[in-house]
């Protein structure tokens, strides 16, 4: 599986559930089982890498404005939600996480930011193809900490600084 099978995928699903993470992990499980056991794997390649790639301080400021503080399950949930979200708003938040605020049409803290069953989906389509939990994917683990300089997401002016675009569409009042 190639990168742009990889987002079409993401995409279609994304789009026929109308953006609601538990109905989009739910249709891509559904679409990752109409593949082998390999493509599904390379899918979960796909995802994982990415996830990883996400693993950054800029971005999980982004989610602390965006819902409202983010703590470090919050942020692993989010990043699946915004690999979900697409390559455009995926690439344009590693590029300038501020750009999200242009990126994102709505953000709904009910129901946006948590793809918690997103990250899970290849898993459990690989284990109802094969009867097996999936194997080790051969990618490098995550870097104990995350990429970029630290800062804490509990200033609200900091936060409105570094995210000026973010902050006046979505921070606190």
């Amino acid at each position: 599986m190639d990168e742009t099978e990889f987002w079409e995928i993401v995409d279609s699903t994304r789009e026929a559930a109308e953006g609601d993470p538990e109905d989009h992990a739910d249709l891509l499980v559904e679409r990752l089982v109409r593949l082998d056991p390999d493509s599904v794997l390379d899918f979960a390649r796909h995802f994982e890498a990415r996830y990883n790639r996400a693993y950054r301080w800029d971005l999980w400021g982004a989610a602390a404005v965006l819902l409202g503080g983010a703590s470090d399950d919050a942020f692993d949930y989010f990043r699946c939600w915004l690999i979900a979200q697409g390559r455009e708003v995926f690439e344009g938040a590693m590029h300038d996480p501020d750009a999200l605020a242009e990126l994102l049409d709505d953000f709904d803290e009910e129901l946006d930011g948590d793809g918690e069953d997103l990250g899970y989906a290849a898993d459990e389509a690989y284990e109802q193809l094969t009867g097996v939990v999936a194997p080790d994917l051969g990618l490098p683990p995550q870097a104990s900490e995350p990429a970029g300089t630290p800062f804490g997401f509990d200033d609200d002016a900091a936060l409105a600084e570094r995210f000026p675009a973010l902050w006046g569409r979505f921070g606190a009042v």
